[in-house]
């Protein structure tokens, strides 16, 4: 049995706006009230610490709900390409062992993009032996959370392109 057990969640969702309106919806989290708008149920306060939003560099201070636990999340901004691709990860050296990287992607299809928002994370065995189920619970609630934010910026940007 590996030590770690790596972890891919992904959710991609089809958003009939184009993708700089996507990138644009992203940089436009400035404050918590756009950040609860994204995420009503789940999203308590974000703000940018250093930088400007998804710019390399960059640091934001988020609070959310992850599986009903209110988390507060640092987070780096470490790779942007054409603004169409961001990758951002705990700041927490210790916290980036467990979560390497979470990334957002936005690609051009025919009538509009594909917004895709990934997770990677290891898993250390002895929760796994020990706590599956609150282990399962987690990735679970990551996994919710993750579809749910694509659904409500597809349904949040095309009633406001409509």
């Amino acid at each position: 049995m590996k030590l770690f057990e790596d972890v891919h969640i992904s959710n991609s969702i089809n958003i009939n706006v184009g993708s700089a309106r996507v990138i644009s919806f992203l940089k436009e989290l400035k404050n918590d009230e756009k950040y609860r708008e994204w995420h009503p149920e789940d999203h308590v306060s974000m703000k940018w610490v250093e930088g400007e939003p998804w710019e390399e560099g960059s640091i934001c201070l988020a609070r959310e709900y992850l599986g009903g636990e209110l988390k507060t999340l640092k987070m780096s901004v470490n790779k942007v390409n054409d603004g169409k691709y961001i990758e951002y990860a705990p700041t927490s050296r210790f916290m980036r062992r467990y979560i390497p990287k979470l990334t957002f992607e936005v690609s051009d299809v025919e009538n509009g993009c594909i917004f895709t928002a990934t997770l990677d994370c290891r898993m250390p065995l002895i929760p796994r032996l020990l706590v599956p189920g609150k282990v399962k619970g987690g990735l679970d609630a990551a996994r919710k959370h993750i579809r749910e934010e694509g659904e409500n910026m597809k349904t949040l940007l095309e009633q406001a392109s409509a």
